[in-house]
């Protein structure tokens, strides 16, 4: 019992301490089931406090966890490299063409439900966009803020890199597929989103609602605010389902680990970390 406690604090540490800015845990490696996890940042947060707390719950599991971007942790399990692969969007025609090629039959699990804020910084006085002017911004037809009604600022435009499934579900709804301005600042993850739009008076970015907090603003999208009510009741224009992908049906830990997330603890989590429960 001794050594299991141990272990136990061990595997707690190594979440609480590893590089969580990279996105990612690292569990001890020693006797028992593994488990490893890759992809989407959106999805990394809920899996994070799950894995966490499902390890408390049995020691004897091993969670490793990172991000990368959904299109990576896809890609991961494609490679056999991972056992779950995150994901902030469904997996693509062509990527389950190369899984059936592979011998893999992609099994999909909704674990959650996310809307997609647009921010801004706090000190930009606009309280909502049209999704149209949206993409004007993000297409590079309108630079400055006052076009909008705003203040004679630059916009700086942030987005997400193309391996991101929030770019995946922002280019499909919003952009309809229009390349982003080439003057955008590219980021890997929704925490560097964040933090560049917090850093700058006319920076405007997106993220999961997971994310929101006082440090920028989320503005209106065609008048309705992102938040768990209006995901739920489908007024919010930007709203998806947030994923896990296992190669085939889930056995072992990967099944007992999905089942835990989908239960009522599990689905608590998801609450807790600012996104919307499926159960």
């Amino acid at each position: 019992m001794v050594r299991s406690k141990f272990w136990t604090g061990m595997a707690i540490f190594a979440m609480m301490f590893s590089p969580l800015l990279m996105g990612k845990i690292v569990s001890p490696v020693f006797g028992g089931e593994s488990l490893t996890i890759r992809g989407s940042t959106t999805v990394l947060p809920i899996a994070q406090k799950a894995a966490e707390r499902y390890m408390q719950l049995h020691p004897e599991a091993h969670i490793s966890i990172s991000g990368g971007g959904s299109g990576t942790g896809i890609k991961a399990l494609l490679d056999g490299s991972v056992d779950i692969a995150d994901a902030s969007r469904p997996m693509k025609a062509k990527e389950v063409k190369m899984a059936r090629e592979r011998g893999i039959a992609p099994c999909e699990h909704i674990i959650a439900r996310d809307g997609i804020a647009v921010i801004v910084n706090p000190k930009n006085p606009l309280p909502e966009l049209g999704k149209a002017q949206i993409k004007d911004i993000y297409t590079g037809k309108i630079t400055n803020w006052s076009a909008l009604g705003g203040s004679n600022k630059k916009i700086v435009v942030v987005s997400r890199e193309s391996s991101s499934g929030t770019f995946e579900t922002f280019n499909k709804i919003i952009l309809k597929k229009e390349r982003v301005t080439p003057a955008s600042l590219l980021q890997a993850a929704n925490a560097g989103v964040l933090h560049t739009v917090a850093q700058s008076e006319g920076g405007i970015g997106y993220v999961g609602i997971g994310y929101l907090d006082k440090r920028i603003k989320a503005l209106k999208v065609e008048g309705v605010y992102p938040a768990r009510e209006t995901v739920i009741d489908g007024s919010y224009p930007i709203s998806r389902p947030l994923f896990m992908y296992t190669g085939g049906k889930p056995t072992g830990l990967s099944a007992r680990f999905i089942s835990f997330l989908l239960s009522p603890e599990g689905q608590k989590i998801v609450e807790e970390e600012g996104f919307v429960a499926v159960k």
